[in-house]
């Protein structure tokens, strides 16, 4: 099943490396996540968007 799974190596190069929030940055996200979580309104839309940087904690 897995012999017709190729990966194209451009594609790999063409996703932009994200750089590492500051601690700062990233203690404010995990407290973003908690409050969304026990608000009930954390998505794994959500939850992808902080992940990639789309989306920044308020």
């Amino acid at each position: 099943m897995l012999e017709n799974l190729s990966i194209d190596p451009e594609a790999i190069k063409k996703e932009p490396e994200l750089p590492i929030p500051s601690l700062e940055e990233q203690q404010a996200i995990v407290a973003e996540l908690k409050r969304l979580e026990e608000a009930g309104e954390l998505t794994p839309e959500i939850l992808s968007d902080f992940m990639t940087g789309k989306r920044k904690p308020e």
